[in-house]
């Protein structure tokens, strides 16, 4: 997928966008309405800033803040109600 642009469109002043255009900026959204709740919790949790020598610890970090997000994900889910894959 490298060259492809996956940057929303926006209207110009006083022209209204294609319905092409519309499409796919509905179909960008999907994507990014999935992904980016993610990212802002990873952020909530110290971005991706690190601050370690070499790759092995720094990917260990960021496998400790990948962890966290998912247990914190789980324990919202089981408190709305859902069912883990999996029991304890």
């Amino acid at each position: 997928m490298a060259g492809k642009s996956f940057i929303q469109r926006k209207a110009a002043k006083k022209k209204a966008l294609s319905a092409c255009q519309k499409r796919r900026n509905t179909r960008i959204a999907k994507t990014r309405a999935r992904v980016e709740p993610v990212f802002a919790s990873l952020e909530q949790l110290g971005g991706k800033g690190l601050r370690s020598i070499g790759l092995a610890r720094a990917t260990l970090q960021l496998n400790f803040k990948a962890a966290t997000y998912n247990l914190r994900r789980l324990c919202s889910l089981i408190t709305l109600g859902y069912k883990p894959a999996f029991s304890f």
